[in-house]
């Protein structure tokens, strides 16, 4: 898994590419977000639409991302999700933890909304 980090408007988009597993990737997303924090970049949208596969510690990285973003005073969401991911979030129950979009445009203009 490969990720890109990217600002728009009031938020960071991060762009996730490939196969979504944890391990390394997990350590190096966990230290993004823990710089962007640093910076005051609290509000971030994980963008899923070139991830072609998650399994339960893809999830587990997302979870701690939610997490560790929330403690800070900050938010994830999710946008793109295919088909499949989506079902395997509803399948975990992680539907209703994350706040999730169609787009990336739609996940950010919900932090306007607070």
């Amino acid at each position: 898994m490969s990720f890109n980090v990217s600002e728009r408007y009031n938020s960071v988009v991060i762009e996730m590419k490939g196969n979504v597993m944890g391990g390394p990737d997990a350590v190096n997303l966990n230290e993004s977000l823990h710089k962007l924090i640093d910076e005051g970049k609290k509000n971030v949208v994980v963008d899923l639409s070139k991830v072609k596969f998650m399994n339960s510690s893809g999830l587990g990285m997302l979870i701690g991302g939610l997490t560790t973003l929330r403690k800070a005073g900050g938010d994830l969401r999710i946008a793109n999700a295919s088909d499949k991911i989506e079902s395997l979030l509803m399948v975990t129950k992680l539907i209703t933890v994350f706040k999730h979009f169609r787009s990336v445009d739609d996940a950010v203009a919900s932090y306007e909304e607070k």
